[in-house]
């Protein structure tokens, strides 16, 4: 099965409200007036990083990728949740882990250790306390809105071709956690940019059943020649938004486009329709 069709299968069993259907990256548990935010992602060996890497920079990364869907939520980390892999340099991965939960002032909570025989997994749930109400999500982009992405898109590509000004970028990525916070109280839907920003938006405007009008010269890119890479390539974390027209932005950010009502498809990329998800980002399976 492809990531889509799983997706969809899952759709099927009985799901927690807080899941919102499956739609979003976060499931949400209202426990008194605080609302507490979950997150899940898996890295493997040979996908998500390369079996000479860093361990170090694997763990630092594992965590940063999960505290990003925080950062889209607007919420205050708590915590994580650590499923570990032995048989790599354990030790290694334990100092990378100690430097990006020190750099992000977030707790370990526990977890679980599996000696595996293949290649290594490992995993992170990551635990956040919502700053605001409504918690921002997906599926909230209306006719009007404009569509705001931070930073440049295409400096993990860059840096993981080797390019040595990106390549943090690419094994050390910072959530941002500060920039979620600020316009949490603000957007009308808000997601992290992981998989490619045309991915992603996409995905956002299918969630919120309009359809997003970007100007691809307007997209800020890493590398001009290769704009249609950087927007495809993913693993950036900038926060991809949308803000009422009478709302200013309150952080750094690059206005790239417009919501309209949902027309032939759910993103126009100047102006060219595009109808499917396939070859806008990366998609697994």
């Amino acid at each position: 099965m492809t990531e889509t069709e799983f997706l969809s299968a899952l759709k099927t069993l009985p799901l927690h409200p807080g899941a919102r259907g499956l739609k979003d990256d976060c499931a949400l548990i209202e426990i008194g007036d605080e609302t507490l935010i979950f997150n899940h992602d898996v890295m493997a060996e040979d996908v998500h990083f390369r079996p000479e890497a860093s361990l170090a920079d694997v763990a630092w990364k594992l965590v940063a990728l999960n505290l990003s869907d925080l950062a889209a939520k607007g919420a205050e980390p708590l915590g994580i949740l650590l499923g570990h892999s032995l048989g790599g340099n354990d030790m290694q991965f334990i100092k990378g882990l100690r430097e990006v939960l020190e750099a992000f002032d977030v707790k370990l909570m526990g977890g679980d250790t599996v000696a595996g025989t293949g290649a290594s997994t490992f995993s992170v749930t990551a635990i956040g306390r919502a700053t605001c109400n409504p918690v921002p999500s997906r599926m909230g982009a209306a006719p009007g809105d404009n569509v705001y992405v931070t930073g440049t898109v295409g400096r993990a590509m860059l840096g993981f071709e080797g390019e040595r000004a990106h390549m943090q970028a690419f094994n050390r990525p910072r959530p941002l956690l500060a920039e979620g916070r600020a316009l949490a109280p603000h957007v009308s839907a808000m997601m992290d940019v992981s998989d490619g920003l045309l991915l992603d938006a996409f995905r956002m405007a299918e969630a919120s059943g309009v359809t997003f009008s970007i100007r691809q010269e307007d997209v800020p890119v890493a590398d001009p020649a290769r704009a249609d890479e950087c927007m495809r390539w993913g693993d950036d974390y900038e926060l991809l938004f949308t803000l009422p027209t009478d709302v200013p932005c309150p952080v750094a950010a690059s206005r790239i486009g417009t919501v309209v009502e949902r027309g032939a498809a759910p993103l126009m990329l100047s102006g060219e329709p595009i109808l499917g998800r396939d070859g806008l980002g990366y998609l697994h399976g």
